[in-house]
């Protein structure tokens, strides 16, 4: 081994990496993952294809496994955010046994696990939910009423006490007399609804109608006195109005006896099973449906058409999702049944870490995650029921929250968490690739070939207020119904109509800065600053007459009473406030990355979530100040490049990302394709079909997703399903001519058509043959883009998360597509081939594979390599990521702008990052790699910050390039990038300080 001043250098980095240590329980502090893997868990990829896989993770690096939800989801679930019991892990999934398999093989592998838990909603309206279930037949009067967050005293006084669902697919009338909803008798003794595939209790108490129908029609009085008597004994069960936890106890002891003695009748006598069957018979097949309307009418809930009962609903949704239920997590009973099984596996040592799915919906995100922790704690014998942490405990488990933070605000501070999963520092990243000097003249191209002149700003500002009016619109109705209360409840304040009151609240959502505020008790100066700012921009946009009102809902929604308002209006104004934040976090998410997104295609690589199309790029100095801030406040938050909630993977963006760099050639293909494809092109009432937005987004997405290489015509047709499913889901998200609630059908035939033609066949097809030959000089410009990307996510400040498949070049475009099957044979022999290349005892054979692989880098081996090296390396210096300082490098020369510097550094360690890009700009064609002289010239790197005041040793050093593998004696001053970049335009070296001094 070489010596040299100050430390060694290893030869080479080990082809395995350390095991993570897997305690045999729960550690006293946060185990730090190294790096996670994330896998989406569903029927098709069970637990044990999950667990077959582990040896594989284990070799390529990672020290954690990150699943998506593994309790019980609603059947069928593709994704498990539709938890249906969190007490069980999901049957579909393989059961509990097969978790404890899957955990089991894991530890034995020094692999540890990360799971992803969803605390603000739940699956229901189906009977797959036995909370839920219990709510529809007990109503108020259940033990888990309180458990969701429904308003039992809405604006419409006949639902009062009542559950609004929109199932039906026609008006309640309509299916009522179409005979679709019919009673059934099912074993165990219960009465239910059904339609189609939904089923709905029938509450005990109102089971005298049927059990009355089935004396009239019994055969002899025995069988007809015993039927009374059950009728009886249902009237006599307590109302739902008798609300408290007895009552709650009382009505459900009286329910289960109400079955257990008709299930004991039908079994005494045989009889009252024909009587019963066609009691219900007649009553389903009664023409005038008054006597199943009145049973209907005395449930616990009411149906209604999903199309026009937006309005009625009166329980919060995760979204507009109506399947998807809101929980009251603040409420501690509710918090505990839903995460036993959660903190006891994080408990028991079996779970590293939580990662908390959608905080943003919670009333109060930091008790919860103070609640969180204590919760973990007590159950490891740290903390005593009722025992608060002290402020500066330490966190005693890793937890992340999915939370998407404006680029002018902050993950709150009193969070106790690690950070976030990474989104911002996914969109941060893609900037770098995004060449800022051209924004102004891709916004031309856009305008010039859409026809669209419409600002983002104004963008996000129509979609979010449609889907407050709209979507959401049950959810401003509660809004305004508790705002008017509080309004009336003033003489001041009394005047403001009920319209007036929602309009003002709507706008000033769609003008909120943010996702929320985080009003608990009362308004942090943050808090003030957003509202203050949504506000005056509503108060500009709106054309409300009465501009005041603006004045009364500022301080509710700071959870202040207004002047003048009574001593008890103090809990009312928080309420409000609190529900409103609820509210202006879906508005965001839907009206901004499920509408605005598909809207505005300037350059789509950047309408991701966590992004902000309007922000053309970053620069380098910006990047290294969101670096080095990082290092120092959240050194252990998430860094993600492409996630299951992504619009397309960080491949297809940094393909699409080239475009920035070629406006020019940018408008002239769209010239050129759309002329090529006016054949395709229809003429409807509404405008031509595509519209020329869709059609931007669709060359886009070719130019960012087609395959490159041999493509057969088996190939290509699979390829253009995925893209028709695409194209007909952003069409639908746009909103602009179709969409989910009123599907076009006329546009989304022409639109697939149009697709269609394109990618018809592969000769002859003059538009595919010259989008094919575009997409080819993307993609190997989009490889550079991945390979920087890669070097850059694994050596900065945070914990990399690998999102399944994407260690090499994937092509995935949102959901579903990128939970599409993914070919670990083939990514496992690929590391086997890298493995064995490493092994190779001569250096100028291994430099020569590497050399091959950086010249084809569109394969996604060099990818491959650039990750499975430097996990190797967190792995050999695990202190350098988990507590190294981040250190800005200047960079010089003419091509110093196509450069990104930096340094790691502890007092052990020192790793030094170069990685170039915007390679499109700096090399015009792709003849020719990104490496030496020619291409580098005179730039360089000045070494000088790093080294400055580093006490492992003086003079030049010995570093191992871990992308390369070889070494190099590094000078405490500049880096010639010529001599840095000679295999790939990469380059990381590693000083390892700990090892003896020559």
């Amino acid at each position: 081994m070489v010596r040299a001043r100050g430390g060694q250098a290893r030869a080479r980095l080990s082809a395995t990496v350390a095991c993570h240590r897997i305690p045999e329980r729960a550690s006293m502090t946060a185990i730090i993952p190294r790096a996670t893997y994330r896998l989406q868990l569903h029927e098709e990829f069970d637990l044990a294809a999950a667990q077959a896989i582990l040896p594989y993770l284990r070799d390529l690096g990672v020290s954690h496994v990150y699943c998506s939800p593994i309790t019980r989801a609603r059947p069928g679930s593709r994704h498990g955010y539709d938890v249906a019991d969190p007490r069980e892990v999901n049957p579909e999934l393989g059961g509990r046994e097969a978790f404890d398999r899957f955990a089991q093989a894991a530890r034995a592998l020094g692999l540890g696990l990360l799971l992803d838990i969803v605390p603000n909603h739940m699956g229901v309206i189906g009977a797959d939910n036995p909370w839920w279930f219990d709510v529809l037949e007990h109503g108020q009067a259940s033990a888990y009423a309180g458990f969701f967050d429904i308003d039992w005293t809405p604006f419409d006084a006949d639902l009062a006490g009542k559950l609004f669902l929109p199932v039906l697919g026609e008006p309640y009338g309509e299916v009522l007399e179409q005979g679709q909803l019919q009673v059934h008798w099912e074993d165990g003794g219960r009465l239910v609804l059904r339609y189609f595939d939904h089923r709905f209790p029938l509450d005990g108490a109102t089971w005298g109608v049927v059990l009355r129908l089935a004396a009239d029609q019994a055969e002899d009085a025995d069988t007809a006195e015993g039927l009374t008597r059950l009728a009886g004994q249902a009237d006599a069960m307590p109302a739902r109005a008798d609300l408290g936890p007895a009552r709650a106890r009382e009505r459900a002891q009286a329910a289960e006896r109400l079955r257990q003695s008709f299930s004991e009748q039908v079994a005494a006598r045989k009889a009252t099973a024909g009587a019963v069957q066609r009691a219900i018979e007649q009553l389903n097949a009664d023409t005038d449906r008054d006597t199943l309307h009145r049973l209907l009418e005395a449930q616990a809930y009411r149906l209604g058409f999903w199309r026009v009962a937006a309005d009625e609903i009166n329980y919060r949704r995760f979204f507009d999702i109506n399947e998807l239920a809101a929980l009251r997590i603040e409420d501690e009973q509710v918090f505990e049944a839903t995460h036993a099984l959660a903190l006891e596996l994080t408990a028991s040592g079996v779970v590293d870490g939580l990662r908390i799915d959608h905080p943003d919906g919670l009333r109060d995100p930091a008790q919860y995650f103070a609640r969180l922790q204590d919760g973990h704690a007590r159950r490891v014998g740290q903390r005593r029921p009722g025992e608060a942490a002290a402020h500066d405990d330490a966190l005693p488990l890793y937890v992340v929250a999915e939370k998407i933070t404006a680029a002018h605000a902050d993950q709150p501070d009193d969070w106790r968490l690690h950070g976030t999963t990474g989104y911002r520092f996914g969109a941060l990243l893609n900037g770098l690739f995004v060449d800022r000097t051209q924004a102004e003249r891709m916004e031309r191209v856009w305008r010039g070939f859409s026809g669209v002149t419409e600002a983002f700003d104004d963008t996000v500002y129509a979609a979010k207020r449609a889907v407050a009016m709209g979507a959401l619109g049950s959810e401003l109705t509660v809004l305004t119904t508790r705002l008017k209360r509080i309004a009336s409840a003033n003489r001041r304040t009394r005047d403001f109509g009920y319209n007036t009151l929602r309009d003002a609240i709507a706008e000033t959502a769609a003008c909120m800065p943010v996702y929320r505020t985080y009003v608990v008790d009362r308004a942090s100066d943050e808090d003030r600053r957003f509202v203050d700012w949504a506000i005056a921009q509503a108060r500009q946009r709106t054309a409300i007459a009465d501009t005041s009102v603006f004045d009364f809902l500022r301080t509710n929604l700071l959870g202040e009473p207004a002047p003048g308002s009574a001593p008890d209006a103090a809990l009312p104004v928080l309420r409000f406030a609190w529900r409103f934040q609820q509210f202006c976090a879906p508005v965001s998410a839907k009206g901004v990355e499920d509408c605005s997104f598909y809207r505005y295609l300037r350059l789509v690589s950047l309408n991701e979530v966590g992004g902000d199309p309007a922000t053309f790029g970053v620069t380098v100095a910006g990047f290294h100040g969101a670096s080095a801030d990082r290092a120092a406040r959240w050194p252990h938050t998430m860094l993600a490049t492409s996630t299951h909630d992504n619009k397309r993977s960080e491949d297809v963006r940094n393909r699409i990302d080239v475009l920035s760099e070629l406006p020019a050639l940018w408008r002239l293909g769209l010239k050129r394709w759309h002329q090529l494809t006016r054949s395709l092109q229809r003429e409807l009432p509404e405008g031509p079909a595509p519209s020329r937005a869709d059609e931007s987004l669709l060359y886009q997405t070719l130019l960012g997703s087609l395959p490159t290489g041999e493509l057969d015509e088996d190939q290509l047709a699979e390829y253009r399903e995925r893209i028709v499913q695409y194209m007909t889901k952003a069409a639908r998200e746009s909103k602009s001519r179709t969409s989910w609630t009123r599907p076009d059908a006329a546009y989304e035939e022409a639109l697939t058509g149009f697709v269609q033609g394109v990618l018809g066949r592969l000769s002859p097809n003059p538009v595919l043959a010259d989008l094919r030959a575009r997409a080819a000089e993307m993609a190997w410009f989009g490889a550079l883009n991945s390979l920087a990307m890669t070097v850059i996510k694994y050596t900065s400040p945070g914990v990399p998360d690998m999102y399944q498949g994407n260690e090499v070049i994937d092509l995935s475009l949102v959901d579903p597509d990128n939970r599409r099957p993914v070919d670990y044979g083939a990514r496992a022999r690929l590391l086997a081939e890298h493995q064995a290349l490493l092994a190779q005892p001569v250096e100028h054979d291994r430099l020569a594979g590497m050399a091959r692989m950086a010249a084809d880098p569109v394969d996604g081996r060099l990818k491959l390599w650039a990750t499975w090296r430097l996990l190797a390396l967190r792995s050999e210096d695990p202190a350098l990521f988990d507590d190294g300082s981040y250190i800005p490098l200047k960079t010089t020369g003419r091509a110093r702008d196509h450069l990104v510097a930096y340094a790691r550094r502890t007092r052990t360690g020192l790793l030094i990052v170069v990685v170039g890009r915007l390679f499109a700009r700096l090399l015009k064609q792709t003849d020719r790699p990104p490496v030496g002289e020619a291409c580098w010239g005179d730039a360089s790197v000045d070494l000088t910050a790093a080294f400055k005041g580093w006490e492992a040793g003086g003079g030049d050093m010995l570093a191992l390039d871990v992308l390369s593998q070889s070494q190099r004696r590094l000078a405490r001053g500049p880096l010639r990038v010529a001599d840095a970049f000679q295999i790939m335009p990469a380059a990381a070296f590693w000083i390892d300080g700990r090892l003896p001094a020559s």
